[in-house]
């Protein structure tokens, strides 16, 4: 697993939880080291550790633990970089939806190395869609919810996302838009300086 992924991981749960609380995850996980470099790999039964031993520490589930980290790669301040790649997949929310299948590409392009989860949407209606979400990460569309449901704030859209299980083609994902302009959005400038 790349290292910019479990070290996501360890910025959300230091970030949300504190400094203490990463470092008992980091202990009861086993890693044998303070924190994840961003550009190393690492064995993906590290990320599996580090994600069941948040899990068991902060008395959440699993599913839990990973829509949150979702919500923080979105959400939280220091999270910028993540925000500006999605945003730039369009100007609505539908747009945005529709770019999905491109964020593993786009994010390679600035790190070849990074592998993130397969996505393939289909569109049944304007207000419909299902995304299909492939990951060597276990429930790792738990993360793609959070993210969805940030983003659908970042866009001012109101809409329903849930996790719908599995079926042979990965986790399945639904969404339904409910109100495009629902509320103003945060504010996004195509400039790396601006304020967005």
């Amino acid at each position: 697993m790349h290292g910019l992924i479990n070290r996501s991981l360890q910025c959300f749960l230091r970030d949300t939880y504190g400094p203490s609380v990463w470092a008992a995850v980091a202990r009861e996980a086993g890693l044998g080291f303070d924190g994840f470099e961003p550009m190393l790999t690492y064995d993906p039964k590290l990320t599996e550790a580090v994600v069941e031993a948040a899990s068991h520490l902060l008395h959440r589930p699993r599913d839990t633990v990973l829509e949150d980290l979702g919500t923080y790669l979105v959400s939280h301040p220091n999270m910028g970089a993540p925000r500006r790649l999605l945003r730039f997949g369009g100007v609505g929310y539908a747009d945005f939806l529709h770019s999905l299948e491109e964020l593993p590409g786009r994010a390679r392009l600035a790190l070849p190395e990074l592998d993130l989860p397969a996505l393939e949407l289909t569109d049944h209606s304007a207000a419909d869609f299902t995304l299909i979400c492939r990951s060597p990460l276990a429930g790792a569309a738990h993360v793609v919810v959070g993210l969805l449901r940030a983003m659908a704030d970042d866009y001012g859209v109101l809409c329903l996302v849930e996790h719908r299980g599995h079926d042979q083609r990965g986790e399945v994902i639904g969404i339904t838009l409910a109100e495009t302009a629902f509320s103003p959005g945060r504010r996004f400038d195509l400039a790396a300086g601006g304020q967005g």
